[in-house]
């Protein structure tokens, strides 16, 4: 199930561009285009599903193994300080993409913290960026994975 107004499905179907990081057949991990910080990857259900209330257990499952490899190439690829892992739902939780998805936000020492950036990153430094971090996803995932 798709929603044809949600840029997230869009993404997952390939008819908008995004930085991927990793994909299979139920998940999708692309960077955040406003990003709060180097590194901010989104990794969503390819099912359409508004929130946490209404996302299927298989699903959420997969998004949650696939946040794990994530934030592993993360730290090996970046070398961030830390890691937020957030998800939201509802506008009065912070959530302004009515698509399920979990933040991978790393995070440096001293920095404000911050959900969703303020300015569009910069198209050479995200293509940098998920380069770096599928290089790292690559050598580690398993080929069944």
């Amino acid at each position: 199930m798709t929603d044809p107004g949600c840029i997230f499905c869009g993404i997952a179907a390939g008819t908008a561009p995004a930085h991927r990081i990793a994909e299979d057949d139920r998940v999708v991990a692309f960077l955040d285009l406003f990003p709060a910080a180097e590194g901010h990857t989104l990794i969503i259900p390819r099912v359409h599903a508004e929130n946490l209330y209404e996302a299927g257990e298989e699903d959420l499952a997969a998004v949650a193994v696939w946040s794990r490899r994530i934030a592993h190439a993360i730290r090996r690829a970046l070398a961030p300080d830390g890691l937020g892992v957030f998800q939201l739902n509802g506008s009065a939780a912070g959530q302004t993409v009515f698509h399920y998805h979990m933040h991978l936000i790393p995070r440096r020492a001293g920095t404000p913290l911050a959900l969703h950036g303020r300015r569009r990153g910069e198209e050479a430094e995200l293509a940098s960026v998920a380069e770096r971090i599928r290089k790292v996803l690559a050598r580690e995932t398993p080929a069944s994975a």
